[in-house]
């Protein structure tokens, strides 16, 4: 019986990713001064990316996805490098990938669709009594 792949794929599953390592040319791979320059460069160029994926997070507006896209480009930036990287990489794609799969399934996005009416329909009524007890008035008073 096949075992696992280390990428933590199910058993017997065939999987066609590249092999853990380090991703620089090979005329950098041999020198070792020069590999240790650019692992050191690739972290500190990977980490200055997600410092400021983190600063974007709390902005207003599409801040937050910029913010989420730095950082899951210096995570791949990363990747390129370090072996741990290129785990937690793999392991963020699978379960994107899980996601879709379980979202484009019928039953599910059914029960999606019935939440979403139930909660437009609780939204609709609530809007509804506020109007009735209230009129078109807005409760800040910008008129004022």
């Amino acid at each position: 019986m096949p075992n696992a792949d280390r990428a933590g794929g199910e058993v017997g599953e065939v999987t066609d990713e590249k092999p853990l390592g380090s991703r620089a040319p090979e005329f950098i791979r041999r020198s070792r001064p020069l590999h240790l320059g650019w692992r050191a460069g690739v972290l500190l160029i990977g980490l200055a990316v997600i410092v400021v994926g983190v600063i974007l997070l709390p902005l207003p507006g599409p801040g937050w996805l910029a913010g989420w896209l730095a950082i899951f480009a210096g995570m791949a930036l990363w990747a390129t490098e370090f072996a741990w990287a290129q785990r937690i990489l793999r392991w963020t794609k699978r379960k994107v990938t899980e996601a879709a799969h379980r979202a484009l399934d019928p039953r599910v996005r059914r029960r999606n669709l019935a939440l979403t009416a139930v909660g437009v329909a609780i939204c609709a009524a609530l809007v509804s009594v506020y109007v009735g007890k209230y009129g078109f008035v807005m409760p800040w008073g910008i008129n004022r």
